[in-house]
């Protein structure tokens, strides 16, 4: 993903987790989003593979 290419999403997360990131990311000097990102690509799998269920017809 380029620097320019960026989404807007919306998320609920609890009250206290987003204080501890919000601290976490000027403990890093990182921007919040640069943290959730961070934090997305350390979580997700390299190669996501989706496989299309056989159904027993």
């Amino acid at each position: 993903m380029t620097t320019n290419s960026k989404q807007r999403i919306t998320l609920f997360i609890n009250p206290t987790i987003a204080k501890q990131a919000k601290v976490q990311a000027v403990v890093e000097g990182l921007s919040l989003t640069n943290l959730v990102e961070k934090a997305l690509i350390q979580y997700l799998p390299n190669e996501i593979v989706i496989k299309k269920a056989t159904g027993s017809d």
